[in-house]
């Protein structure tokens, strides 16, 4: 019994404390335009219960069907009626299981480093942020991290079912970004780099359990994107998306181009005035588990060394970078440091030494992860808080409320060029219209209008009305009209 206790208490509190990380206060930062945006989609389909995939959007279907069971928990079932609870809970499930994900694929470290591993990532600042963030990456992160679990299982162990299940994580992988064959490719090149001699005993058949494997992939990816088969073109229009992704790279312009060392910058120091974001004792301990990997590492160090070079190559490759890819850089490096922790203590003096750095580097970390999703989640010196919607953004709602009270019949009028994460601030509310340019008719119950809208705004208002300004997100401000008596 103590042995068991031992064995597994530090596992269940690491678990705890990375849910804990995850969920505190979890509705308070002001909703980003992104998670918006897709916030509204998955409450479309809660209270509809239909959904398409469109191919001009390369964000798969996974996340809107994740936010079903949890909606359905709490009692749930229209746009209107969900929150940002429960659409931000989706991504912090999926945080926390990445983290036993991630101890189990750090199994051959040894005992305490694969718990180092999953600490590491438990107390990521980025994996702790956008785990509280309602986008697709951290859900593609987990399913990643599921399928490397599985297809090493089925490597080790052979058998169909291993080869199902790991196919059937890959294939929720592309039903959840189109970017998944990134992370697959990297995976298998960093394997054929890296592997070990063949167990053939446990692979008596190979190419049937490949063939399972992909099958299972494939039914998964049909699946979601027929929309469990209620909409067939979905299945096409999934492959349209790279033609769009692929123009969208190459016309360049897209307003996140970033330089080369970007992601690099995010796991070192970055100062903002007064404010510093630093991780550089983690990236200390991955630059060393990177040279005990290349001097005498175990299989999974040299895989985790490769896998993660090739994705930072990847990332970093193009010019259209945004800061929650940096999720994906998080496990590999984790598996580097912990592997610095595992070879630090194999000497009796290295434990002592090993201890310190492990529980030093977990302390700055946890107390940056603290900083960017409390003090400053929507601050835009944030570097995670990526063109974060101003906390304005919370007084709008109780606004329009108070024109549709005066005016019953509205509108509400919103003139922007860009008005996200309004429609969804707005939602279940009637009378309440969306112009990116201004309309022949501008009047109504309140007028919203983008700063550089607002003087064509004013020469279309007929009535007398006062004016106030409220910022959507930085450099981007709204003047608000609203009727005098």
């Amino acid at each position: 019994m103590a042995q068991a206790l031992s064995r597994w208490l530090p596992l269940a509190l690491l678990t705890l404390a990375a849910f804990w990380l995850r969920s505190r206060d979890i509705a308070a930062r002001p909703m980003h335009s992104d998670e918006a945006n897709q916030a509204v989609k998955a409450g479309e389909l809660l209270e509809s219960g239909h959904y398409s995939f469109d191919p001009h959007d390369h964000h798969g279907p996974v996340l809107y069907y994740a936010v079903l069971p949890v909606a359905w928990c709490r009692g749930q079932r229209t746009l209107a009626s969900l929150d940002e609870l429960t659409v931000r809970l989706v991504p912090a499930l999926a945080g926390t299981v990445s983290v036993l994900l991630l101890w189990l694929l750090a199994a051959p470290l040894g005992r305490w480093p694969s718990l180092a591993a999953a600490a590491f990532l438990a107390v990521s600042p980025a994996a702790v942020y956008y785990s509280r963030f309602f986008i697709q990456e951290t859900l593609l992160a987990t399913f990643t991290l599921a399928a490397f679990v599985c297809a090493r299982r089925w490597w080790s162990a052979g058998g169909a079912r291993w080869a199902i299940a790991a196919g059937a994580c890959a294939g929720l992988m592309q039903a959840t970004k189109a970017s998944a064959p990134l992370f697959a490719l990297a995976a298998f090149a960093a394997f054929l780099a890296t592997r070990p001699r063949p167990n053939v005993p446990a692979l008596r058949r190979p190419v049937r359990d490949g063939l399972i494997g992909a099958g299972s992939a494939l039914a998964v990816v049909a699946l979601f994107y027929s929309s469990f088969g209620t909409h067939l073109g979905g299945i096409r229009d999934a492959l349209g998306t790279y033609g769009e992704m692929a123009a969208r790279l190459r016309a360049g312009d897209t307003g996140h181009e970033k330089p080369w060392w970007y992601f690099l910058r995010l796991f070192a120091w970055l100062r903002d005035g007064a404010l510093v974001f630093e991780q550089a004792g983690f990236a200390a301990l991955t630059l060393a588990g990177l040279g005990v990997a290349l001097a005498a590492g175990t299989p999974l160090l040299r895989w985790a060394a490769a896998y993660s070079g090739l994705i930072l190559l990847g990332l970093s490759a193009t010019a259209y970078k945004t800061p929650w890819h940096a999720i994906h850089l998080v496990p590999g490096f984790a598996l580097l440091a912990a592997g610095a922790i595992g070879a630090l203590s194999r000497s009796g003096p290295g434990r002592v030494a090993a201890v310190a750095a492990a529980f030093g580097v977990l302390g700055m970390l946890a107390f940056q992860a603290d900083r960017v999703t409390r003090a400053y989640a929507s601050d835009a010196r944030n570097p995670y808080a990526y063109v974060h919607s101003s906390p304005d953004v919370l007084k709008f709602r109780a606004l329009a409320e108070a024109a549709l009270r005066r005016s019953p019949g509205g509108p509400v009028r919103v003139i922007s060029e860009e008005y996200w994460p309004l429609p969804w601030y707005f939602r279940g509310l009637g009378h309440v219209g969306y112009w990116t340019v201004p309309p022949a008719e501008c009047d109504g119950a309140l007028v919203i209008a983008s700063a550089g809208l607002a003087d064509g705004v004013r020469s279309r208002l007929h009535g007398a009305y006062g004016e106030s300004y409220l910022g959507l997100r930085p450099g981007f401000v709204c003047v608000v009209f609203t009727p005098r008596p």
